[in-house]
């Protein structure tokens, strides 16, 4: 379970370095510029969401802390849930086969 925590902080840190090269390399225009391309950064990056509504700027370096942190914690949810939660493979696995019974 630690490993896919990990991995899923991870994925939140690459999220981040996504969008801040993205930005890096439109740099004259804005991302505002664009609504779906907006959206799309603030809905996958929850400190930015955060930010713009307590009105507070948030530097590079704890962005990308603040969003593998973020992305780790939704993970230890997800896989939490995962392990607790039955799955109906598992219990269509587990179910004896009664056609090959011998009587």
């Amino acid at each position: 379970m630690k490993l896919r925590v990990g991995i899923w902080a991870g994925a939140g840190l690459l999220v981040a370095v996504g969008w801040a090269l993205y930005a890096y390399s439109t740099f004259p225009s804005l991302i505002e510029e664009n609504p779906i391309v907006f959206n799309l950064a603030f809905w996958t990056q929850p400190i930015a969401l955060a930010s713009l509504r307590f009105h507070f700027g948030v530097g590079l370096y704890w962005a990308l802390l603040a969003n593998a942190l973020t992305y780790g914690c939704i993970g230890l949810i997800v896989e939490t849930l995962r392990q607790k939660l039955p799955h109906a493979w598992q219990t269509k696995r587990a179910a004896p086969d009664h056609r090959t019974a011998s009587t």
